[in-house]
């Protein structure tokens, strides 16, 4: 049987389609670039925007538009709305997110049992969803409550995979040839806490250090909570990539306050310090949420110096979406869109001015890349892209195909959304 995946939203979403497809692949079945080419495609959904559920049923539309009419739909959005799910033109089943994991023995009417043998070697996805680095799901759910929050409700407690199950995963990824994994989770630093060993994130980082030869780990977006004070000594090890995802949602106190977030101002810019004092060259990067309701202009400048403060590396920015069943979409004070479509400009400008700033400290030094993409252009020889271990984009030229190769890189010229580099090795 062909099988082809799509997915729409985070790193999470995209660890679980690679792990489902080394469960097909396990029992014998051959994954596909195109869904056109495919006897089955799996739709991993998201939820956590309406443009992301808008998105979620447009790829469904255009599998069964591509031929397909045996579609299984899963993640977020299809759990919050499966009857929606389930009518629309060629979905056959609809997996909600608590069966996930066992989507491939339940479309192939085998024992779960049967994917949890020794590691088969990764071979990355085909196509649009085809990456150097392995993204390997490490936890899954939240017992946070932050009231715009959807995920919690679509994927309900916090759950930590098993040390040994992450291991294999991970060695799953190095006889693949993988030279990076991305560990992803829905709340990474939670990890451990409802396990019997009462262990934490920097135990399973260690662990991983100590029993795999991967040469990058790089960790997916992290609260700015729940961390021990070991936590920041281990990027002593050069294996640990220097980039920190840190939602922030808002630099004002009160918005904080009406989200729920466990943080605050003043805890988030001591952390932010606390990085940039250990971990030189760290990029720390963010999510915003403007418009929330109840945001008044006041809160919205705070927030807006915050982040200026912060001298973010980069970062998303977010118009509020209202998301049914959260605590939010009940309050008071809805923002008008078009005054929430000037702060996320405003906002946006911003962080496009601190992530300049952060790239052009990088002119005439030289760094690692690791090549994501290259583009072959005959005579004229390559053109490959890759990320740095502190999420640099950085494009040049090969005379070869250095795709999932490691190569020092000398910073020309910082233009655009990729850093000019020559190679230097």
């Amino acid at each position: 049987m062909k099988v082809y995946f799509d997915s729409v939203g985070c790193r999470l979403n995209q660890a679980e389609i690679e792990k489902m497809a080394l469960d097909f692949r396990s029992a014998g079945h051959e994954i596909v670039e195109k869904a056109g080419q495919a006897d089955i495609v799996v739709v991993n959904t998201c939820a956590v925007t309406a443009a992301a559920a808008s998105d979620s049923r447009q790829k469904i539309r255009q599998a069964n538009r591509a031929g397909v009419s045996n579609i299984v739909v899963t993640g977020c959005w299809s759990t919050l709305a499966p009857d929606e799910a389930q009518s629309m033109a060629g979905v056959t089943r609809v997996i909600p997110n608590a069966q996930k994991d066992a989507l491939a023995a339940q479309i192939l009417g085998e024992k779960a049992d049967l994917f949890d043998l020794e590691p088969i070697e990764r071979t990355p996805l085909p196509g649009i969803h085809r990456r150097t680095r392995a993204f390997i799901k490490v936890q899954d759910g939240c017992d946070n409550h932050c009231t715009f929050c959807v995920t919690r409700i679509a994927r309900g407690h916090s759950s930590s995979m098993e040390k040994e199950t992450i291991l294999n995963e991970v060695l799953s990824a190095e006889m693949g040839g993988a030279r990076e994994i991305v560990l992803s989770s829905v709340h990474l630093a939670s990890w451990g806490k409802d396990l019997s060993e009462g262990e934490c994130l920097s135990d399973l980082i260690s662990f991983l250090l100590v029993k795999t030869d991967i040469e990058r780990i790089r960790l997916s977006s992290i609260e700015p909570w729940d961390w021990d004070s070991r936590f920041l000594d281990l990027w002593q090890n050069p294996r640990l990539c220097k980039h920190f995802h840190l939602p922030l949602q808002s630099g004002s106190t009160t918005v904080l306050r009406r989200m729920a977030r466990n943080t605050t101002p003043e805890s988030y810019r001591h952390l932010v310090n606390l990085i940039r004092e250990k971990i030189p060259e760290a990029a720390i990067t963010t999510d915003i949420i403007v418009g929330f309701p109840g945001e008044t202009e006041e809160e919205f400048s705070k927030s807006l110096e915050f982040v200026r403060e912060m001298k973010f590396a980069g970062g998303h920015v977010f118009k509020y979406s209202p998301r049914d069943g959260t605590p939010a979409s009940r309050l008071p004070g809805r923002v008008n869109g078009k005054i929430a479509r000037e702060r996320s400009q405003l906002m946006r400008n911003v962080l496009s001015q601190t992530e300049m700033k952060y790239r052009e400290g990088f002119q005439n030094k030289s760094v690692a890349v690791l090549w994501e993409s290259a583009s072959s252009l005959g005579a004229r020889g390559w053109k490959v892209h890759g990320l740095t271990d502190n999420y640099l984009l950085v494009t040049s030229w090969s005379a070869t195909n250095l795709w999932n190769t490691i190569s020092q890189v000398k910073i020309i010229e910082v233009n655009g959304e990729f850093l000019e580099g020559e190679i230097l090795n």
